[in-house]
């Protein structure tokens, strides 16, 4: 049996995710949420960067700027939402941002609705085939 990409981390990020939907539930706006995850990695010792700016390449050429929520570890997107409900057009987006970055692995987490989802999201198999 194969483990999990970044299993340890993923784990920790979806801990971090639970513990501030059972304070909060999804009565605040998206920046309440993101500054009570940020204390949430900060307090399991995970390192992260908040609004950092990633190119968006095309053929070798920037093309644009993509600015997840978190970037964890330097290894895991974090995409927060405080939506009543993930549209399709939301995990598309989120597909497309973790296909043009660097990065392997993202969630995207919506805070918004009547119970937290968190979808986890490899490009790997893929960007290995370009």
């Amino acid at each position: 049996m194969s483990r999990l990409l970044y299993e340890k981390e993923s784990y920790q990020i979806r801990g971090a995710c639970f513990n501030v939907w059972n304070s909060f539930g999804s009565a605040f706006k998206e920046t309440v949420v993101e500054k009570a995850l940020a204390k949430e990695f900060k307090e399991r010792g995970l390192k992260f960067d908040r609004q950092k700016r990633l190119g968006i390449f095309y053929k070798d050429e920037k093309v644009g700027v993509y600015v997840p929520d978190f970037i964890v570890e330097d290894k895991i997107i974090v995409e927060i939402k405080v939506k009543p409900l993930l549209l399709q057009e939301d995990k598309r987006q989120f597909w497309y941002y973790l296909r043009g970055s660097q990065y392997r692995l993202g969630f995207l987490v919506n805070f918004g609705s009547k119970k937290i989802e968190i979808m986890r999201r490899i490009y790997d198999k893929a960007r290995s085939r370009k």
